[in-house]
């Protein structure tokens, strides 16, 4: 069943605000707490070879420090001229202290020369709900596109200003909000799940 109250277990704002907004869609809709609510919290590296792994992780980590139910993500990109890099690293692809900005540079520097029609490439999310005896569930979401040869768009976070989705014909950052909140694989991950817990 959907829990009444559960914890974001993300530092990410950009998350942060995705999931809430996803999240406010179950029925019944849940209290989100962040872990603004519980400074002293730490979340545990990303260590797995899966982006289930990670998202069970942090899941449980937050849920045993907290006493509540915890939802976690784990995504990546993964672009196939590149062997399906960076896939589960995505977000350390470019050191582990590497900005947005320096994420997409090393991106597109990598793709360098490759044609439009090779870039293919797809965003895959896996998020974990987990409760402090033990219990998790979990589901997975994808979507399908190519990156761009320039970042384009204001919004999103991440690889969004590169990332074309299929459906949408646009950056996700470029996106409305919106249109990618319909598409998205985090926000297929999150609805695949409160139908989960919705029906049992």
């Amino acid at each position: 069943m959907i829990p009444p109250r559960l914890v974001l277990a993300t530092a990410n704002p950009g998350k942060v605000a995705e999931l809430r907004e996803l999240v406010a869609q179950w029925e019944p809709p849940a209290d989100v707490l962040t872990l603004a609510t519980f400074p002293a919290v730490i979340l545990p590296e990303e260590t797995g070879e899966t982006y289930a792994e990670n998202a069970a992780a942090k899941a449980r980590a937050v849920a045993a420090a907290t006493g509540l139910p915890a939802l976690a993500d784990d995504s990546g990109l993964e672009v196939d001229a590149l062997g399906g890099a960076p896939g589960v690293r995505s977000a350390r692809w470019a050191g582990p202290r590497a900005t947005d900005a320096e994420r997409i540079a090393r991106l597109l520097a990598a793709l360098s020369g490759v044609p439009l029609a090779r870039r293919t490439a797809r965003f895959r999310a896996v998020v974990a709900l987990a409760w402090p005896d033990g219990r998790l569930v979990t589901a997975e979401g994808s979507v399908t596109g190519r990156i761009g040869e320039l970042p384009a768009g204001r919004g999103g976070f991440g690889y969004d200003p590169v990332f074309v989705a299929d459906e949408l014909d646009t950056t996700f950052a470029a996106a409305p909000a919106a249109a990618k909140g319909r598409v998205s694989h985090r926000a297929r991950a999150v609805r695949a799940l409160g139908a989960r817990l919705g029906r049992s």
